[in-house]
């Protein structure tokens, strides 16, 4: 719908694995619809969130962390989060404040110089730094690219977001009303409610089976305001399965109890989950296996 006068446009949220991208994601938006985790490579697919404001509307499109690519289910990561700087208004380079630029960060940049898009330089985590400590990073970074802005934050406490936000709205052109007032994410039901499994499992297991993990909704059923939701949860060893089940089961039950808690809270309504744990061997290599589970 077209508004005389209204800004709208795409930002799109790049940078390495674990940089913070879904955590401001997240705080911009003021509700949680991208899961987050200390483990890299959480996010594994396009997110879009929308934020609504007095004459504009910014779609902010957060992307899996790029990477050196390992396995099919990473080389399809990596192309989502670098077909995304293609198509979008503006640019969000999220860096985290205590390191230097590194080989992953030169990868992004040279992108970057590819793309049409004006960038912001997004140094996040700065409550974790001394600020004179950011002087040099900012140096090193402005004689590597020409950004449009750049903007420190803290992602985890908001301070300077709604700084970076009101930058971000003054770069977009006058554009129509791409959502409904009440539309914050195109991430159907069943894909949060997976996704929100998947984050009490990275928050409860071990270091090593996070990449190994994936969950696919086996059946999504709305009866008035309760939602019957039965989920398959896949690893690809025995040995993996034994630790999401936990002993005598007790981790997987912690897992839906809390997944379960966070769907009531963000679709509103009353939950019923039901989770089982299936092996798939290699199934971060398997195409069909990929695009069953949306990636």
């Amino acid at each position: 719908m077209n508004t005389p006068g209204h800004h709208s446009g795409f930002v799109a949220l790049v940078g390495r694995p674990n940089v913070g991208k879904s955590t401001l994601l997240n705080r911009i938006l003021g509700s949680k619809i991208a899961i987050i985790s200390d483990k890299p490579q959480t996010t594994r697919t396009r997110i879009l969130g929308v934020k609504h404001l007095s004459g504009a509307q910014l779609v902010f499109v957060d992307t899996p962390g790029i990477h050196k690519p390992k396995f099919r289910l990473n080389q399809r990561m990596v192309e989502t989060a670098l077909h995304a700087i293609t198509e979008v208004d503006l640019v969000l380079f999220l860096i985290e404040a205590m390191d230097a630029p590194g080989p992953g960060d030169r990868f992004v940049l040279d992108r970057l110089k590819e793309s049409r898009a004006p960038a912001f330089l997004v140094i996040n985590k700065v409550d974790l730094v001394r600020k004179p400590r950011l002087l040099p990073l900012i140096d090193a970074y402005r004689r590597m690219h020409e950004f449009a802005e750049i903007v420190p934050i803290s992602a985890k406490t908001g301070d300077g977001v709604d700084r970076l936000v009101d930058l971000a709205r003054a770069r977009l052109p006058e554009g129509p009303v791409y959502f409904p007032e009440d539309v914050m994410t195109d991430q159907p039901m069943r894909v949060l409610a997976a996704e929100l499994i998947r984050e009490k499992i990275l928050a409860k297991a071990y270091d090593e089976l996070p990449f190994a993990v994936a969950v696919g909704i086996d059946s999504f059923k709305e009866e008035g305001r309760l939602a019957r939701i039965s989920a398959t949860v896949y690893v690809e060893r025995a040995s993996q399965k034994a630790i999401v089940i936990g002993k005598r089961g007790e981790l997987l039950k912690a897992v839906g109890t809390y997944a379960r808690i966070d769907m009531e809270h963000l679709f509103g309504m009353k939950v019923f989950l039901q989770l089982w744990v299936k092996v798939k061997e290699a199934w971060r290599q398997d195409e069909r296996m990929l695009v069953e589970l949306g990636y």
